[in-house]
């Protein structure tokens, strides 16, 4: 099977392709700092001090605080994951559109079932 691509296609699949590809990064960056937040061992401190709440409500602040940054860190984290998410699933639709799929970071035209001939959208022979 011949590969060949429409020249007018050339500038956004290339595009496109770029910005895939750092959505691609993007997500890898932000879940981990998820992960990182998540892992946080913030509220532990919180809890020990709530148990000291009982005789100060300086204890009882330090926990509430505590926890909000715990929960606040968790929740920006999980917010830039989901907005990159998006513009990722939004390029994945584009090129599903147009007729292409990617296996992780490899581009492939979406008939191509044996993932046996990958595209490199940068290679000028490709177009027509």
């Amino acid at each position: 099977m011949s590969v060949s691509i429409d020249a007018e296609l050339q500038f956004d699949l290339q595009q496109n392709y770029r910005r895939y590809l750092l959505f691609l990064d993007q997500y890898s960056t932000g879940n981990h700092a998820l992960k990182i937040a998540r892992a946080s061992k913030v509220w532990m401190v919180a809890l020990i001090l709530l148990v000291f709440a009982l005789a100060s409500d300086f204890f009882l602040g330090a926990s509430a605080a505590l926890f909000g940054i715990f929960f606040y860190r968790i929740g920006i984290a999980w917010l830039a994951v989901h907005k990159v998410e998006e513009g990722r699933e939004q390029a994945e639709r584009w090129f599903s559109a147009k007729g292409f799929k990617f296996e992780g970071r490899v581009l492939f035209f979406k008939d191509d079932e044996m993932l046996d001939q990958p595209i490199d959208p940068f290679d000028e022979k490709i177009y027509l």
